[in-house]
């Protein structure tokens, strides 16, 4: 009896102690701290020990089972599901409506940054076959820009020039509809940025942001040689900028005269603060008409979704994918909306 009554209560006080991460982790969206920013990450897995420590509780008929059903439930409703399964309709009438495809396309070269890799010629019919009629490319190859490749978008925006700093990380909007303005958002202190071109598509003009927030620069190699403190820091920060971006990105979208669509890496899950700030009252496109987790990229194995398309909720989203086609450290997405009136 002693040794169960003390399983058991090791067993409660691990379960305590998910249940006040997930707690916390159901806060971060809604505050700024940077230092809580790494709870968020581990949503999922949190969601998962819950669950865990629910089951066990609830087949022992024992009513500490309330303790994670309560913050799984509280969870769900603060931070929504990561999971969905919606039906899956094909899109017969494509007269009102248009596709939108976001992709890292990490410069055209391969995840594994060979010089002989072909990636970037398969990354051009992959963009070719699905026929996208906007595509915003995060991490844009520049060699791309006077080629002969895309020639099926006559209207783009591509934020380089040949004497700004290389190291820039740029921005590519292609589309089929006309550009009729376009703008880089820089941010300050980093490499990264943000875009937008307004298109006119039939009797609407629709403001486009592409983004690419700033990276966290994790490699599971350089973790090992790393201190913790550093790299403690180092992340600290680079979700701070995160922050500091996504404010930037949300203050534009306040003004726009246009409905809004932003594509984009936001180098961080749909559980932080830099995806609540821009997601606002916009539709994300997984949630409403994806299927399964969403994964648009491994890290140590573990799948993430950090890719995202957000639109106006005066559109209806008729469907979203998910592509795994391994050209790239991330995954394209696409999505069709309606546009227009009945």
């Amino acid at each position: 009896m002693r040794i169960s009554s003390f399983f058991a209560k090791i067993m409660f006080a691990l379960n305590m102690i998910f249940f006040l991460i997930l707690l916390l982790a159901c806060i971060v969206p809604y505050t700024a701290s940077a230092s809580l920013a790494f709870v968020s990450l581990a949503v999922p897995v949190l969601v998962f020990v819950n669950m865990l420590f629910f089951l066990y509780w609830l087949f022992k008929f024992n009513i500490r089972m309330l303790l994670s059903l309560s913050v799984l439930i509280y969870g769900y409703f603060a931070l929504d599901t990561f999971v969905v399964f919606n039906s899956i309709e094909e899109v017969e009438d494509t007269s009102n409506t248009l596709s939108i495809m976001s992709f890292n396309s990490l410069g055209f070269r391969g995840k594994e940054d060979e010089w002989k890799s072909t990636a970037g010629d398969t990354i051009v019919k992959f963009i070719q076959r699905e026929n996208p009629d906007i595509v915003c490319f995060q991490e844009f190859d520049y060699r791309k820009i006077r080629s002969h490749f895309f020639e099926e978008y006559p209207y783009k925006y591509v934020d380089f020039n040949f004497d700004v700093d290389e190291d820039k990380v740029i921005q590519a909007i292609y589309s089929k509809h006309k550009i009729i303005n376009k703008e880089i958002i820089e941010f300050p202190e980093s490499s990264n940025s943000a875009v937008y071109a307004d298109v006119i598509v039939q009797k609407d003009t629709i403001r486009v942001y592409n983004l690419h927030l700033e990276s966290l620069n994790i490699r599971p190699s350089s973790i090992k040689r790393e201190r913790s403190d550093k790299l403690f820091v180092r992340l600290r920060n680079s979700f701070s900028k995160q922050q500091q971006q996504s404010t930037i990105v949300r203050s534009l979208i306040n003004k726009s005269p246009y409905p809004i669509i932003v594509c984009g890496d936001f180098n961080n899950t749909q559980f932080s603060n830099s995806y609540f700030t821009i997601k606002g009252s916009l539709n994300d496109t997984f949630l409403k008409k994806g299927n399964g987790y969403g994964k648009t990229i491994n890290f140590w194995k573990f799948p993430f979704r950090i890719d995202f398309i957000l639109v106006d909720p005066v559109y209806e989203v008729l469907s979203h994918h998910n592509y795994e086609i391994n050209l790239s450290d991330h995954e394209p997405i696409m999505a069709t909306i309606k546009i227009g009136n009945e």
